[in-house]
């Protein structure tokens, strides 16, 4: 919390805890992805770009769309303004989300050819680009695992270099992975997302 909230918690404790209560059950009646939309509408109201970037991140892994993410923010064009639309729109192209892209918007999950069997090291990361999309892989004998290479934080695009070992670590807030099981290992707390794949005519193949 900031020091202002900080000070008002000792200085009003009551009111302050009712308030905080209020907020934890004031979503009771809310599906997750309609919070999460609402969320991402306050921090684009208050243009807080952290926030802004990290419930975005949330409304995507619990099911919004890139669709319904565009749509919710011109709906509160009325209370955001033009501007504040903007400034989001800026950020989004910062983060360069596959998903956001034009031609990505409408596009349906198929497989995708990402390398040769053979050429997938065996206990070693390999890093592949594939149609506009950053990929790490961890092969042990015939168990391979396809990771996408954006941070679960703020899809922070995670760059080969960043990989020591079999630890991948994100250079923007640190969170660090174990590249055999993609789980956090520091900082944070999800894992790097994985994506279904099937080996195919001696290919490998990965599905979003």
């Amino acid at each position: 919390m900031s020091d202002a909230l900080n000070y008002l918690v000792k200085a009003r404790p009551e009111a302050m805890t009712a308030y905080f209560t209020f907020l934890k059950k004031s979503d009771t009646h809310l599906d997750t992805r309609t919070r999460d939309l609402i969320s991402v509408i306050t921090k684009v109201a208050v243009q807080t770009e952290g926030g802004f970037r990290q419930y975005l991140t949330r409304a995507l892994r619990n099911g919004a769309s890139p669709n319904e993410i565009i749509d919710a923010l011109m709906m509160a064009f009325p209370v955001l303004g033009l501007a504040k639309i903007v400034w989001a729109t800026e950020i989004l192209l910062d983060m360069d989300i596959p998903e956001f892209r034009p031609d990505n918007l409408d596009a349906e999950p198929v497989w995708h050819n990402v390398a040769a069997v053979d050429e997938i090291p065996q206990e070693e990361a390999a890093y592949f680009e594939i149609d506009g999309r950053h990929l790490f892989t961890w092969r042990k004998g015939d168990e391979i695992n396809v990771y996408d290479s954006r941070c679960p934080h703020q899809v922070t695009d995670i760059p080969h270099l960043s990989l020591q070992g079999k630890t991948l670590t994100c250079p923007k807030h640190e969170w660090a992975f174990d590249i055999e099981t993609g789980q956090c290992i520091d900082k944070g707390k999800r894992p790097l997302r994985k994506f279904d794949h099937k080996l195919e005519g001696g290919r490998l193949l990965a599905y979003w």
